[in-house]
């Protein structure tokens, strides 16, 4: 039996690894790591082919093909063959890679290439999605076709949302959780390969109480302006300052320009805080480890419940509201995220509970995915049927509600039902042919009396 591995995240690789060092993943066969870049300019990053700190992760495997070098200079987020192809590309791979008749693909990000084509050209492997963080708990982007959904089997993701069951391979894939604990293991196993000059200052962190705040860009994604993410950035400030801390370290998001920066450090110094910023390569959740912070404070970084579940964190979230407001178009990737981070730190929440979280979660990924989510219509009912109007409004787009007629919709008028889609066109639009129609008949049957 031969494992293959197509991965391209270190998040995904170290779900892996912690499955298989845990045993989740079945018996033992030949195990092939395919790493591939995600990015959409492969040359500005490091693969996870070639991070250093992610060396003892890739020695769990053992062979590693390299598939951008394979498909190059095509991106393989572009390798796209024809389906005449594939019965050849089969063989090749089959022969390069010296594949087994028994094979299962686990891979990432299943909706799009390479992954998908992967799962084209193996048309008998067995697949198993491989989680990539808070992405995970959302539905498919996309109907995959059945010959492909049939044998999605199961789910391996970091148990970060405890109790949570993702909706990705729903409703039929096995969720197989990574354990929290195993998951930590591994995060820390790579943090520690990282080089010591590259670490944030932990020389002495029981003696320096720190609240590390986490920046994320959203003005580049088209979310914010730049003047309200600094205005969002230094509410994380106030919010960092409210856990009384002696020092605030900032990780901003790499590509964030420095005056961003700036505007927090004055924020700090406001509040009579040292400040530092750290922009080297260990993950927020390590940097929290390694700093003993106090609080993580974030928008709706997608780190903040790994924090929370697996080093025991305390979090907090500022912006999530603005954010889950502007996101664009309702089934935006980012919302399910968005969500969990905002009912996890919400003050008011009713969602903490893991039962309120499913339904919430569930009911979102219906109406974002109303196609491939459909078994999750009564859930979207029964949330809907006793959400608060406010909690509505927080979560849900009213006009999706009006187009999928559930619970909650906005009530509509004369002219909204007239000229509401009914069998492809507008009610209106559909009169008005039914009666060009009938206009025609009427002037072919006159010409027929008159024998002309």
């Amino acid at each position: 039996m031969t494992q293959l591995f197509a991965l391209h995240s270190a998040y995904g690789l170290a779900t892996a690894v912690a499955a298989l060092d845990g045993g989740l993943l079945g018996a033992r066969g030949e195990r092939l790591l395919v790493p591939f870049h995600s990015s959409r300019v492969p040359e500005t990053s490091v693969g996870i082919i070639a991070d250093p700190a992610l060396a003892t992760l890739r020695a769990r495997f053992d062979r590693i093909e390299d598939l951008d070098e394979l498909v190059g200079p095509l991106h393989p987020g572009s390798w796209d063959p024809e389906p005449a192809d594939l019965p050849l590309l089969r063989r090749l791979l089959t022969r390069a890679w010296g594949l087994d008749d028994d094979l299962e693909i686990l891979l990432q990000s299943p909706q799009v290439a390479p992954a998908r084509t992967l799962m084209l050209v193996f048309p008998h492997a067995r697949i198993t999605i491989v989680g990539d963080g808070l992405m995970t708990y959302s539905p498919m982007r996309i109907a995959l076709p059945h010959t492909v959904t049939a044998r999605i089997g199961r789910v391996v993701h970091a148990d970060v949302v405890t109790g949570i069951v993702p909706l990705v391979g729903s409703p039929h894939a096995e969720p197989v959780p990574v354990p929290p604990e195993a998951f930590g293991v591994v995060l820390r196993e790579v943090a520690d390969a990282v080089a010591e000059d590259a670490a944030p200052d932990h020389t002495a962190p029981g003696d320096v109480s720190t609240v590390l705040v986490l920046g994320q860009y959203l003005s580049a994604l088209g979310l914010v302006s730049e003047a309200e993410e600094v205005a969002l950035q230094s509410a994380m400030i106030d919010r960092a300052a409210a856990h009384d801390p002696q020092r605030i370290v900032f990780k901003p998001h790499p590509s964030a320009p420095p005056r961003l920066t700036d505007a927090l450090r004055d924020r700090a110094a406001f509040h009579e805080l040292e400040f530092d910023e750290y922009r080297g390569a260990l993950s927020a959740e390590m940097v929290a480890e390694r700093l003993d912070a106090r609080a993580v404070i974030a928008g709706f970084s997608t780190a903040l419940p790994t924090v929370q579940t697996v080093f025991g964190r305390e979090i907090d979230a500022v912006g999530a509201d603005t954010v889950l407001a502007r996101l664009s178009p309702y089934e935006n990737s980012n919302r399910v995220p968005a969500t969990i981070v905002d009912a996890l730190t919400r003050r008011d929440s009713p969602y903490r509970d893991p039962e309120r979280m499913q339904l919430l979660i569930d009911a979102v990924g219906y109406v974002m995915q109303p196609g491939v989510a459909r078994h999750l219509r009564a859930r979207a009912e029964e949330l809907l049927a006793a959400i608060t109007p406010a909690d509505r409004d927080r979560y849900f787009d009213a006009e999706r509600l009006t187009a999928l007629r559930l619970p909650g919709a906005p009530t509509e008028g004369a002219v909204r039902r007239a000229l509401r889609p009914a069998g492809g066109v507008g009610r209106v639009e559909e009169l008005r042919l039914t009666a060009t129609g009938a206009r025609r008949r009427l002037a072919r049957a006159w010409r027929a009396i008159r024998g002309r």
